[in-house]
């Protein structure tokens, strides 16, 4: 797996899933949107712990810095 995401990518990410957990752990979403958003916010904390996202591999999109 080659590394295809950014640091402002990955800390956006981890913001993104921690704001999802702390939503659903205080009960201001509930129902099934909340468990779609949860295990969206699960899948944003596992991508950016390994900087890959297959959804970039498929599109065509890399976040990383390019070195010269």
């Amino acid at each position: 797996m080659k590394k295809n995401m950014g640091i402002l990518d990955r800390t956006l990410r981890v913001v993104a899933a921690i704001l999802v957990s702390v939503l659903y752990f205080t009960g201001t979403i509930t129902g099934t949107v909340a468990l779609v958003v949860l295990g969206l916010g699960v899948v944003f904390l596992l991508t950016s712990l390994v900087s890959f996202c297959p959804l970039y591999t498929v599109v065509g999109i890399s976040t990383c810095a390019t070195k010269k």
